[in-house]
């Protein structure tokens, strides 16, 4: 029998060696990508988003500032004629699934009966002002025209994926589930015209999309296939080598001939209604969207009236979540592992004897344990109840967040000793490290982005980071915040309100970064769905490292952090090692 320490470097070459070559079939790969802008004269006045593949609605460009690939719809093209809708990446996310997994995704929308009939009963009285039982013809009927439109079933299945992962929906319900109001939307259309396109980029390109990422694909995917996160994808994301067999039976025949023929020159002439363009009909939808009335709801006011269908259980090695806020005094998940609270778990003093692992700090932790009476009244915040920020916290939180003290504020330390208390087995992490597995993780306290005192915080983050690191320059480091250390290292769109183009990251933190083996960055805060992607892989500091922001919802109950940690060895026993430093 081999001896662990041979085994451990077996395991270390065996990953080096599959990174290797996939960085060198990656630049193969970006230079074949690369090779295609003189195809596109429109590449001459465009200096940053290059085009590589495109059709009459859609085109596959390349940003050269990111090495990043996407799927865009060209400027006529028009999604859905409902107005605000916001499920694009859900929906197309669905249609790759329905091809790539039919019967999986029918039961799917099946477990979903209930909650169906519920909006279609909402749907048929948006419309008609009726009110009907959910087991009336009308909702029967309605409920049976999804299957019998496959096109239409998978903007329903998308639907329900947005309901997972974000709460029920509430506005313009007869566009997006009753099937005679749905044909006025153009969303058929689009989705069928989608469809050729990404059948068609992903023969002619190594490449993968799961409807929102695309990827350069690269030999060095067989050599590593017994990585789960790889298989994972696989599973997940349309490429040349899915089997497309089973799905596109289920599709319209016109559809599914031209998918068959790879012809996407022409948009579809027979039996299916050509997309809604702008040039057509852009004064009409201006119209409607300037007078229309959302009438929508807030998601958590309506949670009560649907059932949740899936498992709260959760078996990820190590489980990454956050964002929580749990309104009834417990968590709503269970796992028995290495859990990583990353904050905002708690609006209701919640307490859980069993969940294991680390935690840090969020700001509403400190509304929450201050909203106790018996807490409140102890004698250890004598010394801040007549500061500004101390009493917004206790009658006004939302106004406290901005004014909120440093994170090496001995106040954070109380409430760390008073979370202590509610999770006995969790090790809270105020600006400390422990080591799991071969891995250290540095949690500091980071409760919000304070982008206006940028120089403050950065100062407190580049001081917590030199001293938890200390002079350990090879073990391998992941820092823990609530909200995100700085723009390079945030899940959080350039495009979001919450983005702040001056919050970057300060010279003598980037150069600690360069220094020390820092693999990748958790946090949460900005309320990011899974659906926009839990991970991220960003060059920073000169190599690349991982960025995870894990949102709860009662289908995401959580982030496998193992897959970005492909050495790590899952088969030891769970044990914390609190690192002295």
């Amino acid at each position: 029998m081999k001896a662990k320490n041979e085994i451990s470097k077996e395991r270390k070459e065996t990953v080096e060696t599959a990174i290797e070559i996939k960085q060198n079939n990656l630049e193969i790969s970006q230079n074949l990508l690369e090779g295609r802008f003189e195809l596109y004269p429109e590449n001459r006045r465009r200096s940053v988003n290059k085009v590589i593949y495109q059709s009459q609605y859609f085109q596959l460009v390349y940003n050269l500032n990111h090495k990043s690939l996407a799927i865009e719809s060209k400027g006529d093209l028009i999604y859905s004629a409902i107005p605000y809708d916001t499920g694009r990446n859900y929906i197309q996310k669905a249609s790759i699934q329905a091809i790539l997994h039919p019967n999986e995704t029918r039961k799917y929308i099946e477990s979903h009966e209930n909650n169906l009939k519920k909006y279609l009963a909402l749907s048929i009285f948006q419309l008609t002002g009726q009110r009907v039982a959910l087991d009336s013809n009308e909702v029967k009927r309605a409920y049976q025209q999804i299957f019998a439109d496959p096109l239409f079933e998978m903007q329903v299945l998308g639907r329900l994926m947005q309901h997972d992962e974000t709460g029920p929906l509430s506005a313009n319900l007869a566009g997006k589930f009753l099937h005679s109001e749905n044909r006025k939307t153009g969303i058929s259309p689009y989705l069928a015209e989608y469809l050729k396109f990404i059948v068609e980029v992903t023969q002619n390109l190594p490449i993968s999309t799961d409807g929102k990422n695309v990827h350069l694909l690269d030999s060095a995917y067989e050599q590593t296939k017994d990585n789960v996160y790889l298989e994972q994808s696989k599973n997940l994301a349309l490429s040349s080598q899915s089997d497309l067999e089973v799905g596109l039976e289920n599709l319209p025949v016109p559809l599914k001939v031209e998918i068959e023929n790879i012809q996407i020159a022409e948009p579809i002439k027979e039996g299916m209604t050509k997309p809604l363009l702008k040039s057509n009909v852009g004064n009409q939808l201006r119209n409607l969207r300037k007078n229309y009335v959302a009438h929508s709801q807030n998601p958590k006011d309506l949670e009560q009236y649907f059932e949740n269908v899936h498992s709260t259980e959760n078996n990820n090695k190590i489980n990454v979540i956050s964002d929580i806020d749990s309104q009834d005094g417990k968590l709503p998940f269970s796992n028995p592992n290495f859990n990583i609270l990353v904050g905002n778990i708690s609006d209701s003093v919640v307490s859980d004897s069993k969940i294991q692992g680390i935690y840090v700090i969020g700001n509403h932790e400190l509304a929450d344990i201050l909203s106790e009476q018996k807490i409140f009244s102890k004698s250890q915040w004598d010394d801040f109840r007549e500061k500004e920020w101390f009493k917004d916290l206790v009658l006004d939180p939302d106004q406290a967040w901005p004014k909120l003290p440093i994170g090496d504020n001995y106040f954070y330390e109380l409430i760390k000793e008073e979370l202590a208390q509610n999770y006995p087995k969790m090790k809270i992490l105020n600006n400390e490290s422990v080591i799991y597995e071969g891995v250290r993780y540095i949690g500091l306290t980071i409760p919000v982005a304070l982008a206006k005192r940028k120089k403050e915080l950065q100062n407190f983050i580049a001081i917590e980071l030199k001293r938890l690191l200390a002079q350990d320059k090879q073990i391998r480091t992941v820092v823990v915040s609530h909200a995100p250390l700085f723009n390079e290292l945030s899940m959080l769109s350039p495009k979001s309100s919450s983005y702040n183009k001056s919050y970057k990251c300060a010279q003598g933190i980037l150069s600690l970064f360069e220094d020390f083996n820092i693999i990748g960055a958790i946090h949460g805060h900005h309320h990011i769905p899974a659906s926009s992607g839990q991970s991220k892989m960003v060059k920073f500091s000169n190599k690349n490292i991982f960025v995870v922001c894990s949102i709860y919802s009662k289908i995401n109950t959580g982030f496998e952090l193992a897959k970005l940690l492909p050495d790590t060895n899952m088969e030891k026993p769970l044990g914390l090692k609190e690192d002295k430093n």
